[in-house]
């Protein structure tokens, strides 16, 4: 398989397979490509080892590296899905969440590796882009949300 020419590398202390795999069976378009073992001994690792996973998220291409725990994830990386319904959001936002993960604000998320996800309804994005009332009714309503109501953005933008 060809390399992409730009590949996002996430840092996992040892999960990055399980990982991939979680997000191949959560996200349409999205799939685990390679698996490489390391060929030798490394810092948090053994030869023979998983040392890299290539997947796809939602079409974006990736790399997950076993590096062990010098580093974690930061809410300063995240991905963003757009939804397109109440149902489509919650079943991205239940996934993660109740794989272990944990709520945050806004329409954000954490999966249970420390990976930040925005879990996103068109409809807000689409308030916001539209400036104006429609975007600060529909801002101060996400302002109070953990999960986006789709119901409540709706309600809002029409002020």
């Amino acid at each position: 398989m060809a390399q992409a020419k730009n590949t996002i590398c996430i840092w996992y202390d040892k999960d990055a397979e399980a990982a991939a795999n979680f997000y191949a069976e959560t996200f349409p378009d999205s799939a685990v490509t390679e698996v490489f073992r390391a060929p030798a001994d490394y810092p948090s690792g053994n030869a023979g080892d998983l040392l890299t996973v290539a997947f796809t998220v939602a079409g974006v291409h990736c790399i997950g590296l076993n590096g062990g725990p010098a580093f974690g994830q930061s809410e300063a990386f995240s991905f963003q899905i757009a939804t397109d319904s109440q149902e489509e959001t919650d079943r991205y936002w239940n996934a993660i969440v109740g794989n272990g993960g944990q709520e945050s604000a806004c329409g954000w998320c954490k999966d249970r590796w420390g990976v930040s996800w925005q879990i996103t309804p068109r409809t807000l994005t689409d308030a916001l882009a539209a400036g104006g009332d429609e975007a600060r009714h529909a801002f101060a309503a996400m302002m109070e949300m953990c999960k986006i109501d789709v119901a409540a953005i709706e309600r809002a933008r029409r002020g």
